[in-house]
C-alpha cells in the first residue's frame, strides 16, 4: 500500500491545502493528513482549533460536497508530531507494511535540509514536493535532498491561495466553505488583541 503522508500547519486549512490533497488522493492508495506544528512558524492558532479546521475539511472531501468523493482521504491526529521524522514513524507503527511518501509545499523545501534529522527523514519517506505559485523549487536543497533518498517533483501547481493570505484579508473565497463557518463560531483570527484575548490562559 502506498500512503502520502500530508502534515501541514493548516492556519486555516485554505482550498490550496484541499487541491493539494485532492491531488494526492487520485495517486496514492490512502492520504493521511494532520494539522501540525512547524517550529519555522510562530504564532500560530491553538493546534486543536487548526486539526478541527483540517478534520472539516477532509469530511467535506469524503463526502464529495466539493466534488468527487475522496474516500480514501483521513485525518490521522494521532500523526501530529513538530518533528516530521517522528509523524514518519508513527504511520510506520500504524501501518507496517506501507511504503510512504511525504508531501510538502515548495515553500518548505528550502527549509527541509535544515530539519531535524533530515537524511533520516528522506531514508524512511520518499519526498513528494507540491510547487505553489511564488515559491519556485530551490535546485540546490533539491540536489541536497536528492543525496538522502527519491525525490519526485509534483505535476501540479496549487492555487494562488495561502492561509496567511487568508489572515491578512479573510477573504472566505480562499477557504473551504466549512471551515468558513467553523472560523465564524469560534470568532478565530480577529485583531491582534482579540486573538491574544483568545490565547490567554484563564486567570
Amino acid at each position: 500500500m502506498n500512503i502520502a503522508l500530508f502534515g501541514t500547519s493548516a492556519d486555516p486549512p485554505s482550498v490550496g491545502h484541499r487541491a493539494v490533497v485532492r491531488w494526492l488522493a487520485a495517486r496514492f492508495d490512502r492520504v493521511a493528513v494532520w494539522a501540525s506544528d512547524n517550529p519555522f512558524k510562530p504564532d500560530r492558532t491553538p493546534l486543536e482549533r487548526r486539526m478541527e479546521m483540517l478534520r472539516l475539511m477532509v469530511e467535506t472531501l469524503r463526502s464529495g460536497r466539493d466534488g468527487a468523493p475522496c474516500h480514501n482521504v483521513e485525518c490521522c491526529p494521532e500523526l501530529s508530531h513538530m518533528r516530521s521524522i517522528v509523524s514518519v514513524q508513527r504511520a510506520r507503527e500504524h501501518w507496517p507494511e506501507a511504503r510512504f511518501s511525504f508531501a510538502v509545499g515548495s515553500d518548505l523545501v528550502p527549509q527541509l535540509p535544515n530539519w531535524y534529522r533530515a537524511a533520516d527523514l528522506l531514508h524512511a519517506a520518499d519526498l513528494v514536493a507540491i510547487p505553489r505559485p511564488g515559491y519556485p523549487l530551490d535546485p540546490e536543497a533539491i540536489a541536497t535532498l536528492r543525496q538522502w533518498g527519491t525525490v519526485t517533483i509534483a505535476d501540479v501547481e496549487g492555487p494562488a491561495i495561502s492561509s496567511s493570505a487568508y489572515r491578512a484579508t479573510r477573504n472566505t473565497d480562499a477557504i473551504p466553505e466549512p471551515v468558513a463557518a467553523y472560523i465564524a463560531e469560534q470568532n478565530l483570527y480577529g485583531t491582534s488583541r482579540e486573538r491574544a484575548a483568545q490565547r490567554a490562559p484563564d486567570p
